[in-house]
């Protein structure tokens, strides 16, 4: 855990007196790193001062999970140049592609700190920013606290529905209130949605089937135009959009597909295959899950010290890379039988 690594008795001493205006203090910050020592983290932001407060703490573990100096982040969505077209026009690997960006918003405490006011206030202004969207972004909201059970059962179908967050979040206090002033948000066709108080205040996200990578793309970069200029965003020069957890920091970006690999991924070494891609793989429900009939999640590894157009253009070439080598795997009718990098 990195927050045992950078915490030393001394740094301990000097950031235990301080507290930002929100109330987050250091002992709040680790409390999710004291109850599971499993945290590849063990620490949270409870608001954009914590970033400066507790930066002797903070920016070290920061630079060690990230590999390089944080030098400034620029933001740059634009794909001009770089290829568009379908990755798996036939549909034989990719069976769904997601982008995901976390937002907080600038005067509001971030999830693990914000108060039950606070919480509604954020809610009422997000909500009324959404209504406003035009054209294929429009759509509505559903309150998790009001839900239905037709509605319910609905967005589980489209596996929309987002839960309480897991034990790590938990213990940084994200589920408290819960399901009080959370929310969804989806526009009509489904490919458009915001979930509203989870991990961050926000996190804004572009999805359809198969493996349009740039439509799925560019969907995103339209509502976050309209978005921003509505919302002001949590960011830093530095450290790019804010977010409760240091691994979102930068462009705060997740994009994913859901693959099938069913030879590759029995390879020993597939995920450190992926790693050198720049890739990371999860299960096919996410985090902690497990792979299913070969079909994995497969993501950008890096967020931070890279625009969201070096994204695109890297997971697109890292899936190129795994559907070839996927394919070679399958043409010699033995798992092992891929090479590559």
């Amino acid at each position: 855990m990195l927050l045992h690594k950078h915490l030393t008795p001394e740094l301990k001493s000097r950031l235990d007196m301080l507290t930002t205006g929100n109330g987050w203090t250091l002992r709040k910050a680790i409390q999710s790193g004291l109850d599971h020592e499993d945290s590849q983290m063990g620490v949270y932001a409870g608001d954009s001062e914590s970033y400066a407060l507790f930066s002797p703490l903070l920016h070290p573990i920061i630079r060690d999970h990230c590999g390089h100096d944080l030098s400034g982040h620029t933001s740059d969505f634009s794909l001009d140049g770089l290829p568009q077209d379908d990755l798996d026009p036939t549909g034989e690997f990719i069976l769904s592609t997601r982008v995901r960006v976390g937002r907080n918003l600038a005067r509001y405490a971030f999830p693990p700190a914000i108060g039950a006011r606070d919480r509604a206030a954020l809610e009422a202004e997000v909500v009324q920013v959404l209504s406003g969207l035009k054209g294929s972004l429009a759509g509505d909201y559903y309150p998790l606290a009001r839900l239905s059970e037709a509605e319910r059962r609905e967005l589980v179908h489209h596996h929309v529905l987002f839960q309480q967050s897991d034990r790590f979040l938990d213990s940084a206090g994200v589920n408290r209130d819960w399901p009080r002033n959370r929310g969804i948000f989806h526009s009509a066709d489904l490919r458009f949605i915001v979930w509203v108080g989870e991990e961050d205040a926000l996190r804004i996200i572009s999805m359809q089937p198969g493996a349009g990578l740039a439509q799925t793309f560019l969907r995103l970069q339209t509502a976050l135009e309209q978005l921003d200029g509505q919302l002001d965003f949590a960011r830093d020069s530095r450290l790019g959009f804010l977010t409760a957890c240091p691994t979102n920091l930068g462009t705060a970006m997740r994009a994913s597909v859901l693959i099938r690999l069913p030879r590759l991924s029995r390879r020993p070494d597939f995920r450190a295959r992926c790693a050198r891609l720049g890739l990371a793989v999860r299960g096919l429900h996410g985090e902690h899950s497990e792979a299913h009939e070969g079909i994995h999640d497969v993501s950008n590894a890096v967020r931070l010290g890279v625009t969201e157009r070096d994204i695109y253009q890297r997971l697109r070439t890292g899936l190129h890379a795994l559907m070839e080598l996927e394919s070679a795997a399958r043409k010699r009718g033995h798992p092992g039988a891929a090479s590559g990098s």
